[in-house]
């Protein structure tokens, strides 16, 4: 009966396929199927919808809310169970791998267009995670619309032959060898597009095959393919295709060339979806929605973040975001090693007149780097499991004569290793370095074992001798090749190494590579991805302020992607929201060709809290923020309706001050000069705004938060606290005049003048009981932070904070608005007031044959 009750359903799917699931459940009545059986067969449709619409991973923003014509594969299909045959046998368990790119995939293909449709035109963008497995994905999606009848896919794999040739094979693969009988390519693995002569054959309603086509966004390429494609229009009204940009952020956007090629060829498509894939959106969200481009109008999915994934987040930690508590946020794994500033004129010439006969030296922290990857080699040769490549990046200069230079010294390293493997002093210096390392990052964290220094000695000789030093750039050939037995390799590059291409089995990484934006920052980091059965021994050794842009991406990624989970819970839409990026001082969000149609986002203080966790530690600068917080006690004492002595909780609450007492403190409190979000200009004009628009914020409570065990500290006459513990995030080569502490309040401290809250609130909890008791009064805390504040034990990734003098941390509070309100300058976004709704120089690789 179940048997009966299943093909009676695929049956039903079936008719859904082409018509509405109300006429599809008209035509099961006329076919005398029982009413009881199509009330089974409606209900379990809608169940398997609402579990689409509802997947916990990955979150998504549709256009319109619009229901889907795809609830999934079904028994009839090809080609997305022979990708699901191959993951299996690569050793992909069923759970939760296999289900998670199942879902996530059907996600995705939900949200096309039914290829039946007469005419449509989708632009969607995919955001996954760098080296995440987005090929693995966009080739599932490819398979299941394949499977429902699409027939034209076109890959845009990337600017570089590398990558394209990589994303053919992985295609061929996964689609076309399985199924050879439903496939015609029109690309091959060394071969991009060339012109074929009848398009009818590969067109024609007698030709039943989908049709692979794979190319670099190269203005010669695209061309042939957009006039070819022209030629072939009239076959192309039943051809319904998909366009998947991979790497959709680069090259696509705001480019004379090869962005109206994209859109050519989509013209000549009457049905046709554009699915952009890419692991730093930024330039994807900030294109103009009101132009006729590639902005993602219909659709933005946020992929899940693979299990055992190294992300930004995972190695660098991040910030806070409003409403979390420090010590829910990582501060990332200790395997981050700090280059002395020094180094950087051995490694990469400072001006380009110095890159001519530029002569690299093999620094202490390079050799250390270079000697803890062949330490590395040998103890996965040990223990004889995971990816069996290992691989080594430098990346210092984007000037391809730059990483030439570097042949000669690292296999001159390499010679004089080899050859002094048994002299004591070598022998002392590598056992130093690897039980060092081994003792910073312990195995057992990562369920692995650690290899004892002895057993790895007998490895080494074979390590060395085995080890490649490659210079893969765009004028050299050599490059790396997978694919021919297990590879040992230091490369050195740039931008071949830089994006899109995988490096098999990368262990560790040398990266001073000077950068201005946030996706050329994230796009170098080649070390993100996956590290099975070697995930305790990656290290990166990059600059201490490299570090801390990382740690600022990681924070930019996660707000990201929190907005687009909260718009989507809102119902709104591509068009009616923009997501908003946050800034850095420091950094540019992208190209600013890119950045032509962007906005400051209205990005308002209101429900939102600031907080210090830069600073400086010299005695001049810190005494003059303890004189402001002094004189702030004193007038909130002298101005306040109530004062609430909580000393025995290390706590004072001053409420109802003036707005001008605080307004006055922020004039004259010093905020460390790279925390843009801590503006006090800005701060203070806002609080002026809320007063004079909506009346709001014109009164304050002032609380101090300090540790009732801690040392005293005196703001005033009877106001004494004992002084909080707040140390800094630990670098190697620390500046002696600026502290990190990464994290200053968390949800309890922001509820100190709240009543009925608990320990442990969440975010949403607490703006509602602000709203509700406190609708319009401010909350400033002031905390004193011990000058020396040595971390806790178990913090391995913290120091001392070590100041001349103690710190005084700010944080401020604000009420969500009631009656309107202003905004801050903090972020940009897209502009969407056009929109109308209805009821690093590429240009060379870009425009030549190849690259």
């Amino acid at each position: 009966m179940t048997d009966d009750f299943d093909a009676m359903y695929e049956t039903f799917q079936a008719l859904v396929e082409t018509f509405p699931p109300s006429e599809a459940v008209k035509r099961l009545e006329i076919l005398g199927v029982e009413q009881d059986v199509v009330e089974r067969i409606r209900e379990r449709h809608e169940q398997q919808m609402i579990r689409i619409k509802e997947l916990e991973e990955p979150h998504a923003v549709v256009m319109g809310n619009r229901d889907t014509w795809y609830t999934g594969p079904q028994v009839k299909d090809k080609c997305w169970p022979a990708i699901v045959k191959l993951l299996r046998k690569d050793g992909w368990p069923e759970e939760p791998a296999i289900r998670d790119l199942d879902d996530s995939s059907t996600r995705v293909v939900s949200l096309l267009n039914h290829p039946k449709e007469r005419a449509f035109s989708t632009r969607g963008l995919v955001v996954g995670y760098v080296q995440s497995g987005k090929t693995t994905n966009f080739t599932s999606v490819m398979a299941k619309a394949a499977d429902r009848g699409y027939k034209l896919f076109i890959v845009l794999a990337g600017i570089h032959n590398g990558l394209r040739r990589q994303t053919q094979a992985r295609l061929v693969q996964q689609l076309v060898e399985p199924n050879p009988s439903m496939w015609s390519q029109l690309t091959g693995l060394e071969k991009d597009f060339t012109p074929q002569e009848n398009p009818a054959s590969y067109f024609g309603k007698s030709n039943k095959t989908h049709v692979l086509c794979v190319v670099k966004k190269n203005a010669t390429v695209l061309r042939k393919l957009a006039r070819w494609l022209d030629k072939a229009s009239d076959y192309l009204k039943d051809c319904p295709a998909l366009i998947i940009d991979d790497e959709a952020d680069q090259a696509t956007v705001a480019t004379k060339s090869i962005n109206p090629l994209i859109l050519s060829i989509m013209s000549s498509l009457p049905r046709s979806a554009y699915v952009g894939y890419t692991a730093s959106p930024f330039a994807n969200l900030l294109i103009d929605p009101s132009a006729e481009d590639l902005y993602p109008r219909d659709f933005i999915v946020n992929l899940p973040k693979p299990r055992g994934h190294f992300g930004t987040e995972v190695l660098f930690g991040r910030y806070a975001l409003d409403g979390e508590n420090e010590d829910d946020v990582d501060d990332g794994h200790d395997m981050i090693r700090s280059v002395p500033v020094d180094d950087i004129p051995c490694v990469r010439p400072e001006t380009k007149a110095d890159v001519d006969g530029f002569e690299p030296v093999i620094t202490e922290t390079l050799r250390k780097a270079i000697e803890y990857f062949w330490l590395v080699t040998a103890a996965r040769r040990v223990r004889g499991s995971g990816n069996p490549h290992s691989t080594m990046l430098i990346h210092t200069s984007v000037n391809t004569s730059v990483h030439n230079s570097f042949k000669r010294p690292l296999e001159h390293l390499r010679e004089t290793t080899a050859k002094s493997l048994a002299e004591k002093t070598v022998l002392r210096r590598l056992r130093t370095l690897w039980d060092e390392e081994t003792a910073r990052v312990r195995a057992e964290d990562f369920c692995e074992t650690k290899v004892p220094f002895d057993s790895l000695l007998a490895e080494l000789p074979g390590v060395l001798r085995n080890c490649r030093v490659i210079m893969d750039n765009s004028s050299s050939e050599d490059r790396l090749d997978y694919e021919n037995g297990p590879v040992v390799a230091i490369a050195v590059g740039g931008n071949t190494l830089s994006r899109g291409l995988t490096l098999e089995g990368l262990a560790v990484s040398y990266f001073v590579r000077a950068v201005s934006a946030y996706d050329t920052l994230l796009q170098m980091g080649r070390w993100f991805g996956f590290r099975n059965g070697y995930a305790d021994l990656p290290r990166i050794w990059m600059t201490d302020e490299l570090a801390e842009w990382f740690r600022h991406l990681a924070t930019v990624e996660t707000e990201m992607r929190r907005d687009i989970d909260i718009y989507m819970t809102e119902a709104e839409t591509p068009l009616t929201f923009a997501v908003r990026l946050r800034t850095h001082p420091a950094l540019r969000v992208t190209a600013a060709a890119k950045m032509r149609s962007a906005v400051t986002a209205s990005s308002s203080y209101g429900g939102r809290g600031v907080q210090t966790h830069y600073f400086h530690t010299n005695a001049e600068w810190l005494r003059g923020n303890i004189v402001a917080s002094q004189e702030l006690v004193a007038a909130a004492a002298a101005n306040a309706v109530r004062v609430e002595d909580r000393s025995q909780e290390g706590r004072f609450i001053f409420r109802d001050v003036p707005y001008d007492v605080v307004t006055n403190f922020l004039a004259s409190y010093k905020f460390h000069e790279k925390s843009p979000e801590n503006d006090p200009d800005l701060i203070s004009a806002y609080i002026q705004k809320r007063v004079s628009a909506a009346d709001s914020l014109r009164r304050w409570n002032v609380a101090i938060i300090g540790n009732p065990e801690g040392e005293p500290f005196t703001f005033a006459p009877s106001v004494t606290v004992g002084r909080v513990t707040r140390s800094r995030l630990a670098v190697t080569n620390p500046d002696p005049d600026f502290a990190d502490i990464k994290s200053l309040l968390g949800p309890r401290d922001a509820a100190v003048d709240l009543s009925g809250i608990t320990t442990k609130v969440n975010e949403r909890a607490l703006k509602d009981a602000r709203s509700a008791q406190l609708p319009d009064t401010g909350l400033l805390l002031l905390y004193p932070i011990d000058k020396t504040s040595a971390p806790g034990p178990g913090k391995n990734l913290r120091a001392p904070l070590n100041a001349q003098e103690h710190v005084i941390g700010v944080g401020l509070v604000f009420p969500e608005p009631r009656h309107g309100d202003s905004t801050v300058e903090k972020y940009i976004s897209a502009d969407l007031s056009g929109v109308r709704i209805e009821d690093e120089d590429l240009s060379s690789l870009l425009e030549g044959e190849d690259s």
